[in-house]
């Protein structure tokens, strides 16, 4: 798993430079011959360029090299011109760069690559993850973060992201770090959303091509590449795009066992017509039954996720497409939030359109279920973010509030086993979250459509790093910046209307992918594989019930939540609420077996030379 800090141009405490150097297998100086970037990282993750005292470097997946970033950097000479040297790169990835003195760090906009800073020894340090700054300054876990991760089903901006740990401060996605030579620093936007002005036709034909580069990226000559293949639109298009750019591809379908079941056929479907792929099928019976593996633990991702369901069976599928030669798997992951906007759009459509936002609310009103209180709600409420989030603060177990269209978003709700000391803890949050935060975007729908990506992205992230760990990175192509921002020029209306199924996708990929999988109309689920896998697995999640570390820690009842571990059809939260809980319990516990990250347990400077050149 790779990993870097960036530290500033001075003289280092010893012990600080020390434990890095020690555990750190490349470091990337200054002209001054100070470290600025350790830690480890393959070959191909990371382009460097230098001019003079200008330096400038670009980590993770992109189309970045170093004769481009040299010739990029040419032009810049402040911070100010940095980002519009970088525009026109694709992929996911951190900038950092030194420009006489002054350095500039940020991850992407859309989350997927996060940054973070903490003081270590008087000095400001900043990295990619959370638990490297845990480590290095000893950090205790906040418990307040622990209870808003038993939320249901998603937490608001700003809320959302933030370190696990007392002493690490979390950089918002689309901000960057400005790190100055007198050793302070500060956060400034780097990013803004692009006008949501293009018609679908226009808006189509740049989501394609965003898409065709962030594919063709992934796709390296003499390499075999996986990807998922759900007979849903996102997989399947990414499917598509990738044999079109060349890619000897492996597919992954899992056939649920769920009465009804669509998605292997049109899978199915699409692997005929996908020339020289090797398709793969799992049913229901091949697989690990959901919830296996409960008494393994594992190495702990940077926040807890809800990966514990599926774990078992993805590292199954994991294994055969490594067997075939796979070095890295494609996901759809992202799809529905980048290219469906929250119907939230309608309260500025109804002060432009007031004809085209009634009709459609229309729509919206008899396909989910919308009472009128809640429609003219939709339209009427005057917006004022901060009191939202107070009023959040407020709701926070009200069990039917994420079910009712909201302005800003899905309201968090904790559920029912959350103890009072998490009510209090996430509310405290949330009231410290409102009398500071500012929305996303004016615009209630916009700021919505904006956190639902961003909230896509932060789980890329932590599937791209759990399939690290399982030996096969996944890479999710609609979590990429350029994907994302395609999206939002789009307007919204068109973009997502109630009479069609993403509409932008299917414009996007027309005369690509079979018409027949673009105006698909179904979404199956897993519903019942989730049942058994539950029912299953009772023993261990009895002795959970009984050892559980939120009990312990004073987050979570432990009579009502053995309840929900063991009778979870009377669960009124529903799956995520159970599957946030058991991610939790699952990343507390992984924590305790494994309190140093495994990337930085051991020492390989000592066995393998360290790369000082900046190129």
């Amino acid at each position: 798993m790779s990993w870097f800090v960036v530290v500033p141009d001075e003289e280092l405490p010893r012990s600080l430079l020390a434990r890095l150097r020690e555990r750190a297998s490349n470091v990337v100086s200054y002209p001054s011959g100070r470290p600025w970037l350790l830690g480890s990282w393959r070959p191909e993750q990371m382009a460097r360029a230098q001019a003079g005292e200008r330096l400038l470097a670009v980590a993770g997946t992109s189309s970045a090299t170093a004769a481009g970033l040299t010739a990029r950097l040419k032009g810049v000479r402040t911070v100010a011109d940095l980002e519009e040297a970088l525009r026109g790169l694709a992929g996911s990835f951190h900038v950092a760069a030194c420009l006489d003195g002054y350095g500039y760090v940020r991850g992407s906009a859309s989350g997927a690559r996060r940054l973070y800073r903490s003081r270590v020894e008087g000095v400001t340090v900043c990295a990619d993850r959370a638990r490297t700054l845990a480590w290095l300054t000893g950090a205790e876990l906040d418990t307040a973060q622990l209870a808003a991760r038993l939320t249901a089903s998603y937490l608001p901006h700003p809320l959302a992201g933030d370190a696990m740990w007392t002493g690490v401060d979390s950089i918002r996605p689309g901000d960057a770090l400005h790190l100055r030579p007198d050793g302070t620093s500060s956060a400034a936007a780097w990013w803004q959303p692009p006008p949501a002005e293009m018609p679908l036709a226009e808006g189509a034909g740049h989501l394609r091509e965003a898409l065709r580069a962030a594919v063709a990226l992934r796709v390296r000559a003499r390499r075999t590449l996986a990807a998922d293949l759900s007979g849903g639109m996102d997989s399947t298009s990414l499917c598509f795009l990738a044999a079109e750019a060349g890619a000897s591809l492996v597919t992954a379908t899992l056939h649920w066992n769920t009465p009804g079941n669509q998605d292997h056929h049109y899978a199915q479907y699409a692997a005929d017509r996908l020339p020289g792929i090797t398709a793969l099928r799992f049913t229901s019976a091949q697989l690990p039954t959901c919830f296996t593996g409960l008494d393994q633990r594992h190495e702990p991702l940077e926040e807890p996720a809800a990966v514990l369901r599926d774990r078992a069976r993805q590292q199954h599928v994991a294994r055969a497409l490594r067997e075939r030669g796979a070095v890295l798997r494609l996901s759809g992951h992202g799809g529905d939030h980048a290219v469906i906007p929250p119907a939230s759009y309608l309260h500025a459509l109804a002060r432009r359109s007031p004809h085209t936002a009634l009709r459609q609310l229309a729509g919206f009103k008899a396909r989910d279920r919308w009472t009128m209180k809640d429609s003219a709600r939709m339209l009427l409420s005057t917006p004022d973010y901060p009191a939202w989030l107070a009023g959040t603060a407020r709701r926070t177990q009200t069990a039917d509030s994420a079910q009712k269209p909201e302005l800003w978003g899905a309201r968090p709700v904790l559920p029912i086993w959350a103890s009072a000391q998490a009510r209090e803890q996430f509310a405290a949050l949330l009231d410290t979250a409102a009398t500071h935060a500012q929305p996303l975007a004016h615009d209630p729908g916009r700021h919505a459509w904006i956190q639902q990506m961003r909230e896509a992205g932060r789980v890329a992230g932590l599937l791209n790093d759990a399939g690290a760990v399982d030996g096969l990175a996944i890479d999710s192509p609609f979590c990429d910046d350029t994907v994302q921002d395609a999206c939002l020029a789009v307007r919204p209306q068109e973009a997502g209307h109630p009479w069609s199924y993403k509409p932008l996708l299917a414009a996007a990929m027309e005369t690509l992918v079979p018409a027949p999988l673009l105006h698909r109309t179904t979404k199956d689920h897993c519903g019942p594989d989730w049942h058994h896998g539950l029912k299953t697995h009772r023993r261990p999640l009895a002795h959970w019930a009984d050892t559980s570390h939120l009990v312990a820690a004073g987050l979570a009842d432990e009579a009502l939540l053995r309840r929900a571990l063991l009778s979870p059809g009377l669960n009124a939260g529903g799956a995520p609420a159970l599957e946030n809980t058991l991610g939790t319990e699952e990343w507390l516990r992984d924590l305790t077996h494994h309190p140093t990250p495994h990337y930085l347990a051991h020492h390989p400077a000592r066995e393998r030379s360290v790369d000082t050149a900046a190129h």
